[in-house]
């Protein structure tokens, strides 16, 4: 069952009173005010009772109850329904958590769902700046709006570390199973990031350019901010999943260059066992008329030569890099 966080009425930027959800109604019809709520999980009943009272579109209230929807806006009318997703790590698997938003003249609802950061600091920080929460309803959707996008950036700033810190891994030791699954799984949560921010984008364009009675032109730029965020962090992804495909390139060419210096040292020793097999194949073929065989310092002769050689190919291996 869910419960009201917060329940006010605003006008000229500041709070008037704190109310009942059943006192709604009567103050977002009184001029110059509005009504702002905050839901925690709410279920059907309290979502019934609000769209009773401030005439909510069937079909807003259908997603609502189906809740788990991609982001997106939709217009009924005069009202909007939005749905948008803020992203919290437990246990090092990612999650997103829904907030729905229901806009329309004199009133605000945000109905969030789950773990997510509380609202509680965005109603703050708009009571603390009265001139700017004097727009009204369109004011405390931007900084709604703002709110989740910031909740994305400590989550990129936590995954650029990572990939930094694998990166370091993957030059100091061979690339492991483990981390070939590590920076999958983070290349799989960049990919699902992806899918819920980029509609975000969509949605600030369609707030600047769709006219609704209760949002102020004069807000537009703000939309336009936020949605320059939603731009940068869509760039932040590109280049953290660029990481990723580095990490694993990197970790694939120093194996391929280890293997190369495995091979060229086992190719150096097989080329200087294979000089003195080669010397000692000669002398062990047992011809009659094999001069070497009778000369008095044949034993040591060839004992010399294979040293000899040896050495020499050893040297020159060591020259150019073989062992």
């Amino acid at each position: 069952m869910g419960h009201v966080v917060a329940a006010a009425v605003y006008s000229k930027g500041r709070k008037v009173t704190d109310i009942t959800l059943d006192e709604g109604k009567q103050w977002s019809k009184q001029p110059g005010h509005f009504v702002w709520i905050g839901l925690h999980d709410p279920g059907p009943e309290e979502l019934t009772n609000l769209q009773r009272q401030y005439d909510l579109h069937e079909l807003a209230l259908e997603d609502a109850l189906q809740r788990h929807t991609r982001p997106k806006l939709e217009t009924f009318g005069d009202a909007l329904f939005l749905v948008v997703y803020s992203p919290i790590r437990v246990n090092d698997q990612l999650e997103f958590i829904e907030t729905q938003l229901f806009a329309g003249n004199g009133y605000i609802i945000s109905a969030r769902y789950g773990q997510s950061a509380p609202y509680s600091q965005v109603r703050q920080r708009c009571e603390a700046n009265p001139l700017l929460l004097e727009h009204g309803e369109d004011f405390v959707l931007y900084a709604l709006l703002s709110f989740v996008i910031e909740n994305y950036q400590p989550l990129m700033d936590a995954y650029y570390a990572e990939l930094e810190e694998v990166e370091q891994e993957v030059l100091r030791r061979p690339l492991a199973q483990a981390d070939v699954e590590r920076i999958q799984g983070l290349r799989r949560d960049l990919l699902r990031l992806r899918r819920y921010i980029g509609p975000m984008a969509e949605i600030c364009q369609d707030l600047q350019r769709l006219d609704f009675p209760f949002i102020d032109k004069n807000m537009r730029p703000y939309f336009r901010d936020v949605a320059i965020h939603v731009n940068r962090l869509l760039e932040d992804l590109t280049a953290l999943r660029e990481m990723a495909n580095h990490a694993i390139e990197i970790g694939l060419l120093l194996e391929s260059s280890r293997q190369s210096i495995t091979q060229r040292k086992f190719a150096a020793w097989a080329a200087i066992l294979a000089f003195p097999t080669a010397v000692a194949g000669i002398y062990g073929m047992n011809f009659k008329n094999m001069p070497e065989l009778t000369w008095q310092f044949g034993y040591f002769g060839v004992l010399g030569l294979i040293s000899i050689g040896c050495i020499g190919l050893y040297a020159s291996f060591k020259h150019y890099g073989w062992l």
